[in-house]
């Protein structure tokens, strides 16, 4: 194991002005607490272990020559090597960079060409598109790419087969960039979201009055660290002192393998898209009594799931976030989804949610508009893009995209995409206010400029037709809203993150 270069100093935790890294605070408190579990054996690290393996993993990676401000990519799926990458970033200074193990090789490229990287770690199942990375000459150090598996290329080196060197734990500042994360691109090039220390936590405090929190949590790690949902589970149970059971990403979502996984290890807590948790319902029938909340975001949740959820007494919490605020923004709790289907709560703490109209002012409760977000969990802009990110901030704070509205209660609500509004004649069509179990474009019309189009996903039972749709449709809405092109699907297209891909849902409606 690496030493530390000596110090006079006693150890400095993060206050409130900053400080060194959670884990290693959590070591020092608490060091035979759980800190990490593997789903697949049962494996387990006490946070005095873990801290050891990352202080081992940071002194590698110190003598690969990274330190404060780096940028230090990742490419790879949810494991244990994640996890002390994360940290031991965070105890080098360095800027944690993600990147999205399922990209194609020219995608992967630009969001290496945007992050100008300084390393990038790899493992087996990765390490074609990290070569291709380097190769393109977007990694800027000599040893530009490692891998944390034996590796096949001799341009990639193992990292535990490299030096150690001696480093002095960096000290953070809440302003100090901590990581950057990409959009989804479901409405463009993506964009490197650089988020603080002061950013992740912010979002973690203020889950933590929504959600509350417990010394004997367990939050299940299911999700792709490289999106947001997962990378703050790791984040935030070194925070809490709380404890992660990690589930391994690489081979897909396993409905049943993560129903026996909550069972198994007593999970409390658990963050899931909406098709994940249709999933686990379809596949156990039930969730385990161990669980003290279900976070489900990443897409609207249908009324029938919220149904379902309320039928078992599942604890639910429908919740809206972006890469952009470090995850949450509203979040609503069991009682409020049941009672108000298709809510996603109130704002958090220090969250501020206006509705803006067109002309960028703020508009009563109960009129739609774009939702406009501020607070300490915002980003601090756009990495290496000056315009996008002026562009996205206004008066009253980040523009989301996001259309929906605030009920005289305060409760927001996510309609769709500003960009997916739809304008058929001269008029607006929302597709959130049409069907919440599908996905709703606009495709090109000669007359009318677009028509309503939807691809629809019945239930498993159910005999669905063109005829049905627009019979539901008819007398229900006016006739611009109503689709003029229908098609079924047995899932929509998403993405890793659990976003709608339109652009794939265009294309299957023209086909």
């Amino acid at each position: 194991m690496t030493e530390r270069a000596p110090t006079s100093e006693p150890p400095n935790d993060f206050g409130p002005t900053g400080g060194r890294d959670w884990l290693a605070h959590q070591a020092r408190v608490s060091p035979e607490a759980t800190a990490l579990v593997e789903a697949a054996d049962g494996s387990e690290w006490s946070y005095a272990e873990l801290d050891s393996a990352v202080e081992e993993t940071a002194g590698r990676l110190a003598g690969l020559g990274v330190g404060e401000g780096d940028h230090l990519g990742v490419l790879m799926e949810t494991r244990v090597a994640f996890v002390r990458l994360v940290h031991a970033a965070m105890r080098l200074g360095a800027v944690l960079v993600p990147l999205n193990a399922r990209l194609a090789k020219p995608e992967l490229s630009r969001q290496a060409a945007t992050a100008d990287l300084n390393l990038l770690v790899c493992e087996r199942e990765t390490e074609d598109g990290a070569v291709a990375v380097a190769e393109d000459g977007l990694v800027v150090e000599e040893a530009p790419v490692v891998s944390v598996d034996p590796s096949e290329a001799e341009s990639v080196a193992r990292l535990d087969a490299r030096d150690a060197a001696d480093f002095h734990p960096a000290e953070w500042s809440p302003e100090d960039p901590q990581a950057m994360l990409f959009t989804s691109g479901t409405t463009g090039e993506p964009k490197a979201v650089e988020l603080t220390t002061g950013n992740f936590r912010a979002s973690a405090t203020a889950s933590t009055f929504r959600l509350g929190v417990s010394p004997e949590d367990r939050w299940l790690l299911c999700l792709s660290m490289y999106h947001m949902g997962g990378l703050a589970i790791a984040l935030r149970s070194a925070l809490y002192g709380t404890t992660a059971v990690l589930q391994e990403t690489g081979g897909g979502f396993d409905a049943e393998g993560t129903a026996a996984a909550i069972e198994e290890y007593g999970v409390t807590g658990v963050s899931l898209v909406p098709t994940m948790l249709c999933r686990m319902l379809d596949s156990a029938g039930e969730l385990a009594d161990s669980l003290r909340f279900v976070l489900l975001g990443g897409a609207p949740a249908s009324e029938e799931l919220i149904d379902r959820c309320e039928a078992l007494d599942a604890p639910v919490h429908p919740t809206y976030g972006m890469t952009e605020t470090a995850s949450q923004i509203a979040t609503a709790r069991p009682a409020e989804a049941f009672e108000h289907r298709g809510t996603v709560g109130r704002p958090l703490l220090w969250t501020e949610v206006t509705v803006v109209g067109e002309d960028g002012t703020p508009v009563p409760a109960g009129e739609v508009g774009e939702l406009v977000v501020s607070g300490p969990t915002v980003m601090r802009g756009y990495y290496g893009d000056p315009e996008a990110t002026e562009d996205a901030f206004g008066e009253y704070g980040l523009h989301t995209g996001d259309v929906g509205y605030r009920d005289e209660a305060g409760r927001v609500w996510v309609l769709n995409r500003r960009e997916d509004r739809i304008v058929t004649g001269g008029e607006n069509v929302h597709p959130g206010e049409k069907v919440r179990d599908a996905a709703v474009v606009g495709l090109d019309d000669d007359e009318w400029g677009e028509r309503v189009a939807a691809l629809v996903v019945p239930e498993s039972d159910a005999a669905l037709s063109v005829e049905d749709v627009e019979a539901h449709c008819e007398g229900r809405l006016a006739g611009y809203k109503r689709p003029r092109t229908v098609g079924f699907a047995e899932e929509l297209p998403r993405t890793a993150s659990g976003t709608v891909e339109r652009e794939a849902v265009r294309e299957r409606l023209e086909d």
